[in-house]
C-alpha cells in the first residue's frame, strides 16, 4: 500500500447524546433532528470527494450518518469491530460528574495506563482494540481503496486513532471528538498522519 487517505468521522447527534446518556454499543438509538442536518451538512462539504468504500459500524446512527453517500452508490461494509465501546451496566445512564463517580474513575484507570479495566458486563479499551484489529488489517489490505470513508464512535474513534497512528491507548483521550466531526489521515511512506483533527468546519450553521 503506497498511500491512503482515510476519513474518519463520529456519527451524528442522537437524543441520548443531547441529554448526555450513555449508549455504547448495546444501545442503537437512531439520529435526532440535528443529527440529521449534521449528516446532510457533511454530505454536501464532501461529496465530490471519490470515495471508493464507506466503513461504518453495525449500529445505526453511524449508517444514517452516511446516508448520502450510500445513495450515490458508493460500496458499504458494516462491521461489529468497528462499534462502540461496550459500557455494560452504565448504557441507557446519565452521565455527569456529581451522580456518576464509577465512570469518571473508569476513565482515570485508563488515563493511568489501566487500559485492561471494564465496567461490569462491558469491554475495556484492550477488548476493543483487538476487535478493530482485523478490520483494521482488511481496510489497510486493499490497497485499490486510496480514498475511504469511515463512520463510527467517539470512544472506538480515539482507541482505533490510537492504532493508526501507534500512539499507547492510556493517550487517547488527547484526541477530542464532536459529533460529525471529521478526522482526515494520509498513509504515506509506511505510517500514517494526522491532515485534519476533529474538524467541524462543514457544520457551520448547524
Amino acid at each position: 500500500m503506497s498511500s491512503k487517505q482515510i476519513y474518519l468521522i463520529r456519527h451524528g447527534e442522537t437524543e441520548l447524546n443531547r441529554q448526555n446518556i450513555i449508549q455504547g454499543s448495546g444501545v442503537d438509538a437512531q439520529l435526532n433532528e440535528k443529527g440529521h442536518r449534521q449528516a446532510q451538512a457533511f454530505f454536501a462539504h464532501y461529496q465530490h470527494i471519490a470515495f471508493a468504500k464507506v466503513y461504518t459500524s453495525k449500529l445505526i446512527r453511524t449508517i444514517q450518518s452516511v446516508q448520502g453517500f450510500l445513495d450515490l452508490g458508493i460500496p458499504h461494509e458494516t462491521h461489529a469491530g468497528l462499534n462502540e465501546i461496550s459500557w455494560g451496566r452504565k448504557e441507557g445512564h446519565k452521565v455527569t460528574p456529581e451522580n456518576d463517580e464509577l465512570y469518571f474513575e473508569m476513565l482515570r484507570q485508563w488515563r493511568s495506563g489501566n487500559v485492561d479495566v471494564a465496567i461490569e458486563g462491558g469491554e475495556s479499551p484492550l477488548t476493543v482494540a483487538a476487535r478493530q484489529k482485523p478490520v483494521l488489517e482488511l481496510i489497510l489490505s486493499r490497497p485499490d481503496e486510496e480514498t475511504i470513508l469511515i463512520c463510527m464512535h467517539g470512544r472506538a474513534m480515539r482507541i482505533l486513532l490510537c492504532q493508526l497512528l501507534k500512539i499507547d491507548l492510556k493517550d487517547m483521550d488527547r484526541f477530542e471528538h464532536e459529533n460529525l466531526c471529521l478526522y482526515k489521515l494520509h498513509y504515506q511512506n509506511g505510517h500514517f498522519e494526522i491532515e485534519l483533527s476533529n474538524n467541524n468546519q462543514h457544520l457551520a450553521g448547524i
